[in-house]
């Protein structure tokens, strides 16, 4: 079954070929600036997940589309990508030295014929704790540029990995796609996660003996 990925997210893209799955890029439409952020964090993110799976089904004849949605929550506050520099500063400064919840949704939709057939959706949750951030570590993470397009305002996976005192849960999902996760929603949709890494292997194997 052809999987494709409802996001341009290089981080997403490089998750699924570490865990082997052969996939295609097609970004989705859907703003996320226009979803409202009510209500449960977990729903919400599944919600806009499923949103952006079904946008991508709807343009494309057969196959399984992945869409994922990230959002990390402090209190009763969700955050997402920072609009400005000073926003990532309002984000990293509600951050500092607190625990917070990361929730990332994902979506499973099954197409035919431009048809939706079946549809899933979870969600996964992880508690990221920062340690307490000076004006100057800040300051000096913003200048990288590297908040400005990550919820919350950090990339545990980039150099904001240094603002991150501990974790309780997936590492994965506070990149933006939880493995384990979504290895057990492909198992339910039918795909053989194993035979798929294993035939992407001899493809490009076969690719290099020419």
């Amino acid at each position: 079954m052809r999987i494709i990925l409802a996001s341009a997210s290089p981080r997403r893209e490089a998750l699924l070929k570490q865990i082997g799955v052969p996939f295609r890029v097609m970004p989705s439409r859907v703003s996320e600036e226009k979803a409202g952020r009510l209500g449960d964090p977990g729903s919400f993110v599944e919600r806009a997940a499923l949103a952006k799976a079904e946008d991508v089904a709807a343009r494309v004849d057969r196959g399984l589309v992945l869409g994922a949605d990230t959002v990390v929550v402090v209190g009763r506050e969700i955050l997402g990508k920072p609009s400005s520099p000073a926003d990532a500063q309002r984000m990293l400064e509600r951050l500092s030295g607190v625990t917070h919840r990361v929730y990332t949704g994902l979506a499973l939709v099954q197409t035919e014929n431009r048809r939706v057939i079946h549809k899933r959706t979870a969600h996964e949750l992880t508690r990221v704790t920062m340690r307490r951030l000076r004006p100057e570590d800040i300051a000096g993470y913003i200048a990288t540029g590297e908040p400005l397009d990550k919820a919350g305002a950090y990339g545990i996976q980039g150099r904001g990995a240094m603002l991150v005192a501990r974790i309780e849960g997936c590492y994965f999902n506070v990149v933006g796609l939880p493995l384990v996760r979504l290895a057990e929603m492909l198992t339910e949709s039918g795909v053989d996660v194993w035979q798929t890494a294993r035939s992407d292997r001899l493809t490009s194997d076969a690719r290099e003996r020419r």
